[in-house]
C-alpha cells in the first residue's frame, strides 16, 4: 500500500467526539499516523505478518494502520471505554480484524516478550507527569522487535537517557522530527490549532534472557 492510499484511508476515520483532558486525549492525525507505520513497515519490516499492540489506542487509527498494513494480529488497548467504541467502528468500517482491550497500561498484566512490535502516541505527561515513561517501561517490556512511540522533542535529551540506562532499550534512536497538530478541543485551549513538535522514536528493547532447560 502507498504512503498516500494509507493516509487517505486514515482520514476517514472517526475521532472522539467528546475528548477527556485528564487522559490527554488527542486525535494522532493521518498524516503522523500514516507516516508513523509506513515507516516501521517499508524501513524496518515490522509491521506486516507481526504482533502488533497500540498503547493507548484511542479511536484506533495507530492500530488501523498497523493492520492495513499486513500485521498479523492487532491488539489496541485503551483504558477509555468511549474511545474503544468509536475505535472498534472505524476497524468495522474498514473490515479490519483487530482485538481491543480495555486496560490501563500501568495494569497490563502481560508477562514477557509476547508482541512483536508496539505503537503507541501516548499521553505527553502535561495532566500527568510521567505517564508518557510509564507507557514507554511497559512496552519495552512486552515488545521484542521494537517500539515506535512520539514524544515531545523538548524532552528528547532526557528520553534518549532514560530508555537506555533504566527502560531496557538496547538503542534508542530518532527517525524524524514531525508537527503534532493540536486542534482547539478544550475550554483552556486560546487558538484553533496548535503546532507541537514531537520525534518520532524506535526503541529497539533488549532480548529477553531465555534459559535453556
Amino acid at each position: 500500500m502507498k504512503l498516500k492510499q494509507l493516509e487517505t484511508l486514515l482520514g476517514d476515520l472517526q475521532q472522539f467526539t467528546t475528548p477527556k483532558v485528564e487522559l490527554e486525549q488527542y486525535p494522532t492525525g493521518p498524516h503522523i499516523a500514516s507516516r508513523l507505520l509506513y515507516t516501521a513497515e517499508n524501513s524496518f519490516d515490522d509491521i506486516s505478518n507481526k504482533v502488533v499492540a497500540d498503547f493507548g489506542c484511542g479511536c484506533g487509527t495507530l492500530g488501523a494502520a498497523a493492520a492495513l498494513l499486513g500485521a498479523e494480529l492487532v491488539i489496541g488497548i485503551d483504558i477509555d471505554p468511549q474511545s474503544l467504541e468509536i475505535a472498534s467502528m472505524n476497524a468495522e468500517d474498514l473490515e479490519l480484524d483487530i482485538d481491543f482491550v480495555q486496560c490501563d497500561i500501568s495494569n497490563l498484566g502481560w508477562r514477557g516478550q509476547i508482541v512483536d512490535t508496539v505503537v503507541m502516541n501516548p499521553p505527553f505527561g502535561t495532566r500527568k507527569k510521567g505517564i508518557d515513561m510509564d507507557f514507554l517501561f511497559v512496552a519495552l517490556k512486552v515488545a521484542s522487535q521494537a517500539v515506535y512511540s512520539l514524544h515531545k522533542t523538548s524532552t528528547r535529551d532526557y528520553i534518549k537517557r532514560t530508555s537506555l540506562r533504566d527502560l531496557n532499550a538496547s538503542s534508542a534512536e530518532v527517525l524524524c522530527e514531525l508537527r503534532f497538530d493540536v486542534p482547539q478541543l478544550y475550554k483552556f485551549h486560546k487558538k484553533k490549532e496548535v503546532d507541537i513538535a514531537v520525534d518520532l522514536w524506535r526503541f529497539v528493547p533488549k532480548r529477553s534472557q531465555v534459559k535453556d532447560n
